[in-house]
């Protein structure tokens, strides 16, 4: 305890350094994050659950939000649930489902949502939530859909694989219907046209990729749109990242030369 009141100032120093340094150059117009570390955060924090543990993940993006609004990031994609997260016992599925409706229940109405007209968002196969997880869903994005100054989005049952498979098939069923040749229809699929159809095709592709815990893939997260992402790992669970971890990640970036395939 007196060790942390004794380095309490220095890392006040230390983070208005690193914060100044990456005010100087250019930030992200767009962050992705793999929330990644919730559970075994709670292991190590010996709390009694894991939906303790998710609530403190849950408390995170608050932190978060103050951070990207900081430095001028206009737009922050979250995953917080896989498609393959459905196979996790039920008891665990279940806190996971119900801090995720808590947290978008309140983000609609977060005054400092409201102030900062933060649009929030769902991308993925929002279907298969249960339906108290897609009401508060569609009751956060219908709070804030007239504002966009900070686009927010969660990731919930999402895949890559399976955004990538939704979106062919959503360009195959349009051009069925347009009445064109077998042979059209083939030539028509394009990665232009299969980006039109991609869950949030309105948002930039992601600058910089962020996955905490010490895992190193992206497990397929936003796996069309990261072509040219720059990836950042860290062995920080998601609850404890802190504000001087997300700026070394933004400074990591601003150091990578990007040459999009050039």
């Amino acid at each position: 305890m007196i060790r942390q009141l004794l380095l309490r100032p220095l890392y006040r120093l230390y983070r208005a350094f690193l914060r100044k340094q990456v005010l100087r150059g250019p930030v992200p117009k767009h962050v992705g994050l793999i929330l990644d570390g919730n559970r075994r955060y709670g292991r190590m924090q010996g709390l009694k659950d894991t939906q303790a543990a998710y609530s403190a993940g849950a408390a995170k993006l608050d932190e978060l939000l103050d951070w990207c609004v900081d430095l001028g990031i206009p737009a922050i994609t979250l995953w917080v649930f896989s498609t393959d997260n459905f196979a996790r016992p039920a008891e665990e599925l279940n806190g996971l489902m119900a801090v995720t409706e808590a947290k978008l229940r309140a983000l609609a109405v977060d005054p400092r949502i409201h102030q900062r007209r933060v649009r929030v968002r769902a991308m993925g196969r929002i279907d298969l939530l249960p339906p108290s997880t897609v009401a508060a869903v569609r009751a956060a994005e219908a709070a804030t859909q007239d504002y966009g100054d900070v686009e927010l989005t969660f990731a919930a049952a999402y895949g890559g694989r399976e955004e990538i498979t939704d979106a062919v098939k959503a360009l195959l069923r349009h051009e069925l219907h347009s009445g064109k040749t077998p042979d059209e229809i083939v030539e028509s699929v394009t990665p232009e046209a299969i980006g039109r159809y991609l869950y949030s095709p309105h948002l930039p592709e992601p600058d910089l990729i962020i996955r905490t815990s010490g895992e190193v893939r992206l497990s397929g997260f936003m796996l069309w749109q990261s072509v040219y992402s720059e990836f950042y790992f860290t062995d920080i669970f998601w609850p404890a990242f802190r504000r001087i971890d997300f700026l070394r990640a933004v400074r990591a970036f601003q150091q990578r030369d990007r040459r999009f395939g050039r």
